[in-house]
């Protein structure tokens, strides 16, 4: 999945283009990129134009196929980049971290070459290749700051990704995250709590706390509750209204964490927790270290604290060696979980994995069939779920941009606290994204509520004062894109999120 920034020259000024690909993480990266292009003197212009001095692949490779669609992308702006003396391209990101020098061998007009672990060197890198016209390779193995300290262009006013940490000390055989990413590296939780603390300041009322495997927070600074401890103090912190995170692992879901969300108002009753596979033999196929009762009993744990809780997951079909049997299992799992939603992947060899060298790989039209099986199971537990809510009176918080069909159908769109997209009859008075209204369900659909009555409530809030405040400040100048469109999964906003998953189907 990709999402574009696009940009051209204003008034002399270079200007970018970011193209994201992949998950939650890439997204937050892509916001740093453009914060550190701003701060070096770049600008974003108007969505639509078809030219930018600087282009910017921010890229993903847990595909099989993703560096066939660098390549074919890459092979598009060769001519482009011939007709525009000064144009630059820059490849980062996981397939830039792997493949290294391969990309300017395959794409010699390829000016950049950057990982995942310095990202904060392209405006040098960029400017360093123009002065010595020749491309520039930088991979540094390692971390070398967290990005957090890098400045970022955030893609909405009122909510916001926070990083507490980045990198994986897992072995999932069907992963190649961690050797992209290296072994994880935990921010201090004083320094994450004086990000949300000037976030909020700024009117963010949402903030999503992003990990690679945000429950494993503390391993690294040597506290086993230290992820619990930090949903805690986000429920200190005046003027944060949502709290949510993405995404944990089953393995690391202790007990001190559904506490921790059930006991702290502002942690919001939404959990997803990737599944993959419902069958043991897979599941220890996969590296997974828990089982299917273990994985049950996590579930039932959390429905009984916080009753109300939206529960998603990722499922992969397909991997190496699944029986008829195992796939069984994983249809259980999902009858028994009741999932709100699921993000269903057919399993894709990712090169350089442990499973894509696995014997018993399992032929396309057996996945294809196990796939459509399992969609139509979620479908039906998805709308059965949704059509306990028709009746409810919730507190949504507006969206920006989530209803395709809001001018047409007179509504607006917000997100309930289960994180539940709900599409509501737009009030009289004027509501702006980040504001919150009250409203009563009336209809359900599988992957979304109605709410055709009359908004009970409205409530004006400090992150729509933020958001009005935003629009006022572009009011004259080019427009902008509304903000970056993930890949599955989704959560948070920037793009008021769907439940989240992992893109990389990783966790």
């Amino acid at each position: 999945m990709s999402s574009i920034d696009r940009s051209q020259s204003v008034g002399g000024t270079r200007t970018y283009e970011v193209r994201t690909y992949g998950c939650q993480m890439n997204v937050h990266d892509s916001e740093r990129l453009a914060g550190l292009l701003e701060d070096a003197g770049y600008v974003r212009a108007p969505e639509g134009a078809d030219e930018a001095d600087v282009v910017v692949f921010n890229t993903c490779a847990v595909r099989e196929n993703a560096d066939n669609k660098l390549y074919g992308n890459l092979g598009h702006l060769a001519p482009k980049k011939a007709a525009r003396p000064g144009m630059q391209i820059a490849v980062g990101g996981c397939l830039a971290q792997k493949d290294r020098d391969t990309i300017v061998k395959k794409a010699p007009w390829v000016d950049v070459v950057f990982g995942t672990h310095n990202i904060g060197k392209l405006p040098v890198l960029l400017e360093r290749a123009r002065v010595q016209e020749e491309a520039q390779v930088e991979i540094a193995e390692s971390l070398e700051a967290f990005p957090s300290t890098l400045p970022t262009r955030r893609e909405s006013a009122y909510a916001a990704w926070v990083s507490i940490s980045v990198g994986c000390n897992n072995t999932c055989t069907f992963c190649i995250v961690p050797a992209l990413r290296g072994k994880e590296k935990d921010r201090r939780p004083g320094d994450i709590l004086a990000e949300i603390e000037a976030l909020v300041a700024e009117g963010v009322s949402e903030i999503t706390l992003l990990g690679q495997n945000v429950n494993a927070y503390g391993s690294d600074i040597g506290d086993r509750e230290a992820f619990s401890k930090l949903l805690r103090a986000c429920g200190k912190i005046e003027g944060l209204e949502r709290v949510r995170f993405t995404s944990p692992h089953p393995r690391d879901f202790t007990d001190d964490v559904i506490a921790a969300m059930a006991e702290t108002p502002n942690v919001m009753p939404q959990l997803h927790m990737p599944l993959q596979s419902g069958s043991d033999t897979v599941l220890k196929a996969m590296r997974r270290s828990y089982r299917q009762e273990r994985y049950l009993g996590i579930i039932e744990k959390v429905r009984a604290a916080i009753p109300h809780a939206a529960i998603s997951t990722d499922i992969i079909v397909g991997f190496p060696g699944e029986t008829d049997e195992d796939f069984e299992q994983t249809l259980h799992v999902v009858r028994e979980a009741r999932f709100a939603q699921a993000f269903t992947f057919q399993y894709s060899k990712r090169p350089g994995t442990p499973a894509a060298e696995m014997d018993g790989q399992i032929p396309k039209k057996v996945v294809q069939e196990r796939y459509e099986r399992l969609v139509v199971l979620q479908e039906e537990i998805s709308w059965e779920e949704n059509k306990k809510q028709v009746g409810r009176t919730l507190e949504l918080m507006v969206a920006e941009g989530e209803g395709r069909k809001d001018d047409s159908t007179h509504r607006l769109s917000g997100r309930a606290p289960d994180n539940r997209l709900v599409h509501f009859t737009k009030p009289d008075q004027e509501v702006r994204p980040g504001d919150v209204v009250t409203v009563e369900i009336t209809y359900a659909a599988p992957h979304h509520l109605l709410a055709e009555g009359p908004v009970l409530g409205v409530r004006r809030t400090r992150a729509g004062d933020a958001w009005e405040k935003r629009n006022a400040e572009k009011a004259g100048k080019p427009a902008q894109p509304a903000g970056v469109l993930l890949g599955l999964p989704k959560i948070g906003v920037p793009e008021p999120l769907p439940v989240a998953a992992s893109g990389c189907g990783c966790d």
